[in-house]
Protein backbone atom coordinates (compact mmCIF):
# COMPACT_ATOMS: atom_id res chain seq x y z
CA UNK A 1 0.00 0.00 0.00
CA UNK A 2 1.48 3.33 -1.06
CA UNK A 3 1.01 6.26 1.34
CA UNK A 4 1.36 9.71 -0.14
CA UNK A 5 2.98 12.45 1.89
CA UNK A 6 -0.20 14.47 1.89
CA UNK A 7 -2.46 11.70 3.29
CA UNK A 8 -4.63 13.20 6.08
CA UNK A 9 -4.90 11.82 9.61
CA UNK A 10 -7.55 9.17 10.04
CA UNK A 11 -10.54 9.62 12.34
CA UNK A 12 -12.95 7.23 13.93
CA UNK A 13 -15.75 6.13 11.64
CA UNK A 14 -19.31 5.09 12.55
CA UNK A 15 -18.07 1.83 14.08
CA UNK A 16 -15.72 3.71 16.40
CA UNK A 17 -18.45 6.14 17.45
CA UNK A 18 -20.85 3.25 18.10
CA UNK A 19 -18.20 1.51 20.20
CA UNK A 20 -17.72 4.66 22.29
CA UNK A 21 -21.49 4.91 22.84
CA UNK A 22 -21.73 1.23 23.84
CA UNK A 23 -18.74 1.47 26.17
CA UNK A 24 -20.27 4.47 27.92
CA UNK A 25 -23.53 2.56 28.35
CA UNK A 26 -21.77 -0.45 29.88
CA UNK A 27 -19.78 1.75 32.27
CA UNK A 28 -22.89 3.64 33.41
CA UNK A 29 -24.98 0.50 33.86
CA UNK A 30 -22.33 -1.55 35.68
CA UNK A 31 -21.33 1.26 38.08
CA UNK A 32 -24.96 2.10 38.87
CA UNK A 33 -25.85 -1.55 39.47
CA UNK A 34 -22.82 -2.27 41.66
CA UNK A 35 -23.03 0.87 43.80
CA UNK A 36 -26.82 0.68 44.09
CA UNK A 37 -26.63 -3.01 45.02
CA UNK A 38 -24.08 -2.30 47.77
CA UNK A 39 -26.24 0.51 49.18
CA UNK A 40 -29.52 -1.44 49.28
CA UNK A 41 -27.81 -4.83 49.88
CA UNK A 42 -29.30 -6.56 46.83
CA UNK A 43 -27.18 -9.41 45.49
CA UNK A 44 -28.68 -9.41 41.95
CA UNK A 45 -27.62 -5.78 41.46
CA UNK A 46 -24.10 -6.41 42.73
CA UNK A 47 -23.71 -9.46 40.49
CA UNK A 48 -25.00 -7.48 37.51
CA UNK A 49 -22.48 -4.73 38.17
CA UNK A 50 -19.63 -7.25 38.23
CA UNK A 51 -20.72 -9.54 35.39
CA UNK A 52 -21.75 -6.91 32.83
CA UNK A 53 -18.27 -5.42 32.18
CA UNK A 54 -16.73 -8.91 32.14
CA UNK A 55 -19.22 -10.09 29.51
CA UNK A 56 -18.69 -6.92 27.50
CA UNK A 57 -14.92 -7.43 27.64
CA UNK A 58 -15.22 -11.00 26.34
CA UNK A 59 -17.58 -9.95 23.52
CA UNK A 60 -15.31 -7.05 22.56
CA UNK A 61 -12.26 -9.35 22.53
CA UNK A 62 -13.96 -11.91 20.31
CA UNK A 63 -15.43 -9.26 17.98
CA UNK A 64 -12.09 -7.53 17.42
CA UNK A 65 -9.99 -10.71 17.27
CA UNK A 66 -10.14 -11.09 13.45
CA UNK A 67 -9.05 -7.49 12.90
CA UNK A 68 -6.20 -7.78 15.40
CA UNK A 69 -5.03 -11.04 13.82
CA UNK A 70 -5.12 -9.40 10.41
CA UNK A 71 -3.11 -6.44 11.65
CA UNK A 72 -0.61 -8.71 13.38
CA UNK A 73 -0.07 -10.59 10.09
CA UNK A 74 1.10 -7.42 8.32
CA UNK A 75 4.90 -7.43 8.01
CA UNK A 76 6.27 -4.09 9.22
CA UNK A 77 8.42 -2.07 6.82
CA UNK A 78 11.83 -0.79 7.89
CA UNK A 79 13.02 2.59 6.69
CA UNK A 80 15.29 5.53 7.48
CA UNK A 81 13.87 8.75 8.90
CA UNK A 82 15.13 12.18 9.82
CA UNK A 83 14.05 13.83 13.07
CA UNK A 84 12.38 17.13 12.21
CA UNK A 85 11.66 18.03 15.83
CA UNK A 86 11.33 16.41 19.23
CA UNK A 87 9.90 17.46 22.56
CA UNK A 88 9.83 15.70 25.93
CA UNK A 89 6.24 15.83 27.15
CA UNK A 90 6.63 14.52 30.69
CA UNK A 91 8.67 12.59 33.20
CA UNK A 92 12.08 13.28 34.67
CA UNK A 93 13.32 9.79 35.58
CA UNK A 94 13.45 6.48 33.76
CA UNK A 95 11.66 6.44 30.40
CA UNK A 96 10.57 9.87 29.19
CA UNK A 97 7.61 10.24 26.77
CA UNK A 98 8.89 12.19 23.74
CA UNK A 99 6.88 13.60 20.84
CA UNK A 100 8.76 13.18 17.54
CA UNK A 101 8.03 14.62 14.12
CA UNK A 102 9.78 12.49 11.52
CA UNK A 103 10.25 12.48 7.77
CA UNK A 104 10.26 8.81 6.76
CA UNK A 105 11.91 7.76 3.49
CA UNK A 106 11.02 4.13 2.72
CA UNK A 107 12.82 2.31 -0.08
CA UNK A 108 10.73 2.31 -3.26
CA UNK A 109 7.82 4.33 -1.82
CA UNK A 110 7.04 8.04 -1.39
CA UNK A 111 8.38 9.76 1.70
CA UNK A 112 5.88 10.97 4.30
CA UNK A 113 5.89 13.00 7.48
CA UNK A 114 4.53 11.51 10.71
CA UNK A 115 4.10 12.61 14.33
CA UNK A 116 4.52 9.95 17.03
CA UNK A 117 5.00 9.67 20.77
CA UNK A 118 7.50 7.17 22.14
CA UNK A 119 9.17 6.53 25.50
CA UNK A 120 12.93 7.10 25.46
CA UNK A 121 15.27 6.28 28.33
CA UNK A 122 16.60 9.43 29.95
CA UNK A 123 20.19 8.24 29.49
CA UNK A 124 19.66 7.71 25.73
CA UNK A 125 17.73 10.94 25.16
CA UNK A 126 20.83 13.05 24.22
CA UNK A 127 21.40 10.68 21.26
CA UNK A 128 18.23 11.98 19.59
CA UNK A 129 18.50 15.46 18.10
CA UNK A 130 16.92 17.44 15.24
CA UNK A 131 18.18 16.39 11.77
CA UNK A 132 19.48 13.14 13.25
CA UNK A 133 18.94 9.96 11.21
CA UNK A 134 17.11 7.04 12.87
CA UNK A 135 15.83 3.63 11.79
CA UNK A 136 12.05 3.18 12.03
CA UNK A 137 9.47 0.44 11.50
CA UNK A 138 5.81 0.90 10.57
CA UNK A 139 2.90 -1.16 9.23
CA UNK A 140 2.45 -0.16 5.56
CA UNK A 141 -1.31 0.26 6.05
CA UNK A 142 -0.97 2.27 9.31
CA UNK A 143 1.99 4.64 8.98
CA UNK A 144 0.90 6.64 12.03
CA UNK A 145 2.08 3.65 14.10
CA UNK A 146 5.70 4.31 13.16
CA UNK A 147 8.17 3.38 15.91
CA UNK A 148 11.85 4.23 16.25
CA UNK A 149 14.02 1.10 16.33
CA UNK A 150 16.31 1.60 19.31
CA UNK A 151 18.59 -1.36 18.49
CA UNK A 152 18.66 -1.70 14.67
CA UNK A 153 20.51 -4.48 12.87
CA UNK A 154 24.16 -3.75 11.90
CA UNK A 155 23.18 -3.25 8.23
CA UNK A 156 20.57 -0.60 9.05
CA UNK A 157 22.84 0.95 11.63
CA UNK A 158 25.52 1.41 8.96
CA UNK A 159 23.00 2.90 6.53
CA UNK A 160 21.78 5.36 9.18
CA UNK A 161 25.34 6.45 9.92
CA UNK A 162 26.04 7.60 6.33
CA UNK A 163 22.57 8.35 4.92
CA UNK A 164 21.04 11.72 4.19
CA UNK A 165 17.25 12.03 4.31
CA UNK A 166 15.39 15.05 2.97
CA UNK A 167 12.38 16.53 4.72
CA UNK A 168 9.02 15.29 3.42
CA UNK A 169 6.42 17.90 2.48
CA UNK A 170 2.84 18.02 3.63
CA UNK A 171 1.10 17.67 7.02
CA UNK A 172 2.25 15.07 9.53
CA UNK A 173 0.25 11.88 9.90
CA UNK A 174 -0.92 11.30 13.47
CA UNK A 175 -2.31 8.48 15.54
CA UNK A 176 -6.01 7.85 15.05
CA UNK A 177 -7.89 10.62 16.79
CA UNK A 178 -11.34 10.43 18.39
CA UNK A 179 -14.29 12.07 16.74
CA UNK A 180 -14.04 15.26 18.78
CA UNK A 181 -16.98 16.68 20.73
CA UNK A 182 -19.49 14.42 18.97
CA UNK A 183 -17.65 11.28 20.10
CA UNK A 184 -17.50 12.58 23.68
CA UNK A 185 -21.23 13.43 23.51
CA UNK A 186 -22.10 9.90 22.35
CA UNK A 187 -20.02 8.34 25.15
CA UNK A 188 -21.73 10.57 27.73
CA UNK A 189 -25.14 9.77 26.25
CA UNK A 190 -24.41 6.05 26.47
CA UNK A 191 -23.34 6.42 30.11
CA UNK A 192 -26.55 8.28 31.01
CA UNK A 193 -28.75 5.78 29.16
CA UNK A 194 -26.99 2.84 30.83
CA UNK A 195 -27.58 4.43 34.24
CA UNK A 196 -31.23 5.11 33.42
CA UNK A 197 -31.74 1.52 32.21
CA UNK A 198 -30.52 0.07 35.52
CA UNK A 199 -32.64 2.48 37.56
CA UNK A 200 -35.70 1.53 35.48
CA UNK A 201 -35.16 -2.24 35.45
CA UNK A 202 -34.28 -2.50 39.15
CA UNK A 203 -36.44 0.32 40.50
CA UNK A 204 -38.29 -2.06 42.86
CA UNK A 205 -35.01 -3.20 44.47
CA UNK A 206 -33.45 0.27 44.59
CA UNK A 207 -36.42 2.19 45.94
CA UNK A 208 -38.22 -0.37 48.09
CA UNK A 209 -37.90 0.85 51.70
CA UNK A 210 -39.34 -2.23 53.44
CA UNK A 211 -36.83 -4.33 55.31
CA UNK A 212 -38.72 -7.59 55.97
CA UNK A 213 -37.73 -11.06 54.80
CA UNK A 214 -39.72 -11.68 51.62
CA UNK A 215 -39.08 -15.44 51.66
CA UNK A 216 -40.72 -16.10 55.04
CA UNK A 217 -44.45 -16.14 55.78
CA UNK A 218 -45.38 -12.67 56.99
CA UNK A 219 -48.65 -11.98 58.70
CA UNK A 220 -48.28 -8.19 58.76
CA UNK A 221 -50.06 -5.15 60.06
CA UNK A 222 -49.07 -1.97 58.18
CA UNK A 223 -49.88 1.67 58.73
CA UNK A 224 -48.61 4.95 57.34
CA UNK A 225 -46.04 5.17 60.18
CA UNK A 226 -44.85 1.58 60.85
CA UNK A 227 -44.91 -2.05 59.72
CA UNK A 228 -45.36 -4.91 62.18
CA UNK A 229 -44.44 -8.47 61.18
CA UNK A 230 -44.93 -11.53 63.42
CA UNK A 231 -43.96 -15.12 62.60
CA UNK A 232 -43.61 -18.25 64.69
CA UNK A 233 -40.04 -17.41 65.72
CA UNK A 234 -39.59 -13.65 65.39
CA UNK A 235 -41.37 -10.35 65.38
CA UNK A 236 -40.25 -7.05 63.89
CA UNK A 237 -41.49 -3.48 63.93
CA UNK A 238 -40.16 -1.03 61.32
CA UNK A 239 -40.90 2.65 61.84
CA UNK A 240 -41.43 5.09 59.01
CA UNK A 241 -39.16 8.00 58.04
CA UNK A 242 -38.73 10.71 60.65
CA UNK A 243 -39.47 8.36 63.56
CA UNK A 244 -37.20 6.69 66.10
CA UNK A 245 -37.62 4.03 68.76
CA UNK A 246 -35.91 6.47 71.14
CA UNK A 247 -38.94 8.79 70.91
CA UNK A 248 -40.97 8.91 74.11
CA UNK A 249 -43.14 5.80 74.48
CA UNK A 250 -42.29 4.48 71.01
CA UNK A 251 -40.26 1.44 72.13
CA UNK A 252 -42.90 0.35 74.65
CA UNK A 253 -45.68 0.57 72.04
CA UNK A 254 -43.57 -1.43 69.56
CA UNK A 255 -42.86 -4.22 72.07
CA UNK A 256 -46.49 -4.44 73.16
CA UNK A 257 -47.61 -4.70 69.52
CA UNK A 258 -45.53 -7.90 69.22
CA UNK A 259 -46.72 -9.46 72.50
CA UNK A 260 -50.47 -9.05 72.16
CA UNK A 261 -52.71 -12.03 72.89
CA UNK A 262 -53.38 -14.34 75.77
CA UNK A 263 -50.14 -16.31 75.53
CA UNK A 264 -47.89 -13.29 76.28
CA UNK A 265 -44.94 -14.79 74.41
CA UNK A 266 -41.52 -14.67 76.04
CA UNK A 267 -38.32 -13.63 74.29
CA UNK A 268 -34.79 -14.98 73.97
CA UNK A 269 -33.32 -11.77 72.55
CA UNK A 270 -34.49 -8.23 71.81
CA UNK A 271 -32.52 -6.10 69.34
CA UNK A 272 -33.26 -2.37 69.00
CA UNK A 273 -31.93 -0.03 66.31
CA UNK A 274 -33.04 3.49 65.50
CA UNK A 275 -36.10 2.49 63.43
CA UNK A 276 -36.09 -1.32 63.70
CA UNK A 277 -37.14 -3.58 66.61
CA UNK A 278 -36.53 -7.34 66.38
CA UNK A 279 -37.70 -9.85 68.99
CA UNK A 280 -36.61 -13.51 68.88
CA UNK A 281 -39.29 -15.51 70.69
CA UNK A 282 -38.66 -18.56 72.87
CA UNK A 283 -39.88 -21.81 71.27
CA UNK A 284 -42.90 -23.27 73.03
CA UNK A 285 -42.22 -26.25 75.32
CA UNK A 286 -38.45 -25.65 75.42
CA UNK A 287 -36.65 -24.72 78.62
CA UNK A 288 -34.53 -21.66 77.89
CA UNK A 289 -33.42 -18.43 79.63
CA UNK A 290 -36.35 -16.43 78.25
CA UNK A 291 -37.80 -13.22 79.65
CA UNK A 292 -40.84 -11.03 79.28
CA UNK A 293 -39.90 -8.30 76.74
CA UNK A 294 -42.44 -5.98 78.42
CA UNK A 295 -40.19 -5.92 81.50
CA UNK A 296 -37.51 -3.82 79.80
CA UNK A 297 -36.58 -0.51 81.49
CA UNK A 298 -38.06 1.46 78.59
CA UNK A 299 -37.56 4.87 80.22
CA UNK A 300 -33.80 4.22 80.64
CA UNK A 301 -33.09 3.15 77.04
CA UNK A 302 -32.75 6.66 75.48
CA UNK A 303 -30.43 7.72 78.28
CA UNK A 304 -28.26 4.60 77.93
CA UNK A 305 -27.93 5.12 74.17
CA UNK A 306 -27.04 8.80 74.63
CA UNK A 307 -24.47 7.93 77.31
CA UNK A 308 -22.90 5.31 75.03
CA UNK A 309 -22.74 7.78 72.13
CA UNK A 310 -21.01 10.47 74.19
CA UNK A 311 -18.76 8.65 76.68
CA UNK A 312 -17.18 5.70 74.83
CA UNK A 313 -14.73 7.71 72.72
CA UNK A 314 -15.81 6.47 69.27
CA UNK A 315 -15.64 9.88 67.62
CA UNK A 316 -18.69 10.92 65.64
CA UNK A 317 -21.22 8.08 66.19
CA UNK A 318 -22.66 6.65 62.98
CA UNK A 319 -24.87 3.82 64.30
CA UNK A 320 -26.01 2.18 67.53
CA UNK A 321 -27.66 -1.09 68.55
CA UNK A 322 -29.19 -2.23 71.82
CA UNK A 323 -29.23 -5.99 72.52
CA UNK A 324 -31.14 -7.49 75.47
CA UNK A 325 -30.85 -11.11 76.60
CA UNK A 326 -31.11 -13.26 79.70
CA UNK A 327 -28.40 -15.81 78.94
CA UNK A 328 -26.56 -15.11 82.21
CA UNK A 329 -29.71 -15.72 84.26
CA UNK A 330 -30.56 -12.05 84.67
CA UNK A 331 -31.50 -9.42 82.15
CA UNK A 332 -28.51 -7.71 80.46
CA UNK A 333 -28.62 -4.67 78.17
CA UNK A 334 -25.69 -3.98 75.81
CA UNK A 335 -25.44 -0.82 73.72
CA UNK A 336 -22.88 -1.03 70.90
CA UNK A 337 -21.96 2.27 69.22
CA UNK A 338 -19.86 2.56 66.04
CA UNK A 339 -18.16 5.77 64.90
CA UNK A 340 -15.14 7.16 63.14
CA UNK A 341 -12.93 6.30 66.12
CA UNK A 342 -13.98 2.63 66.37
CA UNK A 343 -16.57 0.68 68.37
CA UNK A 344 -17.55 0.95 72.05
CA UNK A 345 -19.87 -1.08 74.33
CA UNK A 346 -21.92 -0.03 77.36
CA UNK A 347 -23.48 -2.76 79.55
CA UNK A 348 -26.34 -2.31 82.02
CA UNK A 349 -28.53 -4.52 84.21
CA UNK A 350 -32.26 -5.14 83.97
CA UNK A 351 -33.07 -1.86 85.75
CA UNK A 352 -30.89 0.18 83.37
CA UNK A 353 -28.02 0.70 85.84
CA UNK A 354 -24.66 0.93 84.05
CA UNK A 355 -22.35 -1.94 84.98
CA UNK A 356 -19.32 -1.42 82.70
CA UNK A 357 -18.06 0.48 79.69
CA UNK A 358 -15.59 -0.58 77.01
CA UNK A 359 -14.25 2.06 74.62
CA UNK A 360 -12.50 1.63 71.27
Amino acid sequence: MTIAASAPPTHKGPAGLALGFLTGGVIGASLTAFIGGCVVERAPLIVTGLVLPAVYGVVFFLATLPRRLQEAAVVPRTALAVIESLEAVGGETGDVPVRFELSVAPDGAPAFRVEIRQDINLVELPGYRPRGIVVVEYPPDRPWKTRIVKRPTPRWEERAAVARVDSAPGPALKRETPGGCFSAFLALLGLLLGTAAVLLLFRADLFDSHEGDSAAPKPSVSSSSSTTTVTSGTGTVTLGPGQSLLDEGELRRAVESLTQGADRRRALTVVVQDRLLTVVFSPGGVQSPAFDPRSLPFERVPGLVEEARTTLGVGSPRSWQLTVDGVAGSLTLRVVVTGGGGTGTLEADGQGKVLRRKGS
